[in-house]
């Protein structure tokens, strides 16, 4: 789908794959014809295989209605588009899982319909998400340098990663780009047009000896970010994205959030809690491959009140 795969990726689960899109109807009469109809082996490859969640050895050709196809992966009936909550609900893997990849051949446009509606978030909600993400690089990134001045050198990595993993999120945001989950996010990160200004520094502050080269790796990061948001035409500050932490000796980052924020003109954007989508406030892996969990939680955080 991604086309990531490679020998390793051969150790398990593998053999000839396809998603089969029909009517709805027709679905278990076509994966029938299928399991009696394909050879064991195409090409030397096999047909009929076990995976690791499922031991019966059969064919993996998935035969679904497109509907179902995408409602399977998100949790959502798209067709007429989904509601605020919705999009909120949704993780970039979750959307690559049907947007990515080519069709091969789609006599009605139904797939085609629902990959575009797909595409990427309205434009006050893509404020929104960013405005989150940045926010939460607001609320940390001094910490660096202070965990790092008393002496908690592992403290202060840890929170390096963890701002260098919002601000490779925040990478794929500025470019409309769905990120792939963990494994992939580095490899796809890499051919990001922001890439080439924001990578290195992401680099040099999980690998800088001390505190001080971290913090600035870092705020040169959000620099490189900002600047590519300015370039996009999005809502921008005035001059640099970071500023010393009051008066101590510390990056901070100044209001990108608020500037992102005042630019949200839809109403109904403007009075969602400020936590952005379920996979920047969730982190846990059963809950982010459950689509259901997952719009349950987009549901109640889009209502409640920050």
């Amino acid at each position: 789908m991604l086309g990531l795969d490679d020998e390793t990726s051969r150790d398990h689960d593998w053999g000839l794959r396809l998603t089969l899109l029909v009517p709805a109807e027709r679905v278990r009469e076509v994966d029938t014809l299928l399991a009696g109809a394909l050879p064991e082996t195409y090409q030397g490859l096999p047909t009929a295989f076990p995976l690791t969640w499922d031991p019966a050895v059969r064919h993996r050709v998935e035969v679904a209605a497109p509907a179902d196809l995408v409602r399977a992966r998100t949790g959502l009936d798209v067709a007429a588009g989904p509601d605020l909550a919705g999009w909120l609900s949704l993780t970039g893997q979750s959307v690559l899982e049907i947007t990515a990849g080519p069709v091969f051949e789609d006599t009605s446009g139904e797939i085609t319909a629902l990959r575009d509606r797909l595409a990427w978030y309205p434009h006050d909600l893509w404020l929104h998400v960013l405005a989150a993400e940045w926010a939460r690089v607001e609320q940390e990134l001094p910490f660096v340098g202070r965990t790092g001045q008393r002496g908690d050198d592992l403290g202060s990595r840890l929170l390096a990663a963890r701002l260098t993993t919002g601000l490779v999120r925040l990478a794929f945001l500025l470019e409309r780009r769905w990120p792939p989950y963990p494994k992939w996010a580095g490899t796809l990160f890499a051919r990001l047009p922001v890439a080439p200004s924001a990578g290195g520094h992401l680099s040099a502050a999980l690998a800088a000896p001390t505190w001080p080269e971290r913090d600035a790796a870092l705020g040169a990061a959000c620099e490189a970010l900002h600047d590519r948001q300015r370039d996009l035409g999005l809502p921008a500050l005035e001059g640099g994205a970071t500023e010393p932490f009051h008066d101590r000796p510390f990056t901070g980052l100044r209001d990108v959030p608020g500037v992102l924020r005042a630019a949200v003109t839809d109403p109904e954007v403007r009075a969602l809690p400020p936590r952005g989508a379920v996979e920047q406030w969730v982190d846990d892996v059963a809950v982010l491959t459950d689509a259901a969990a997952r719009v349950r939680l987009a549901r109640t955080g889009a209502s409640a009140a920050c």
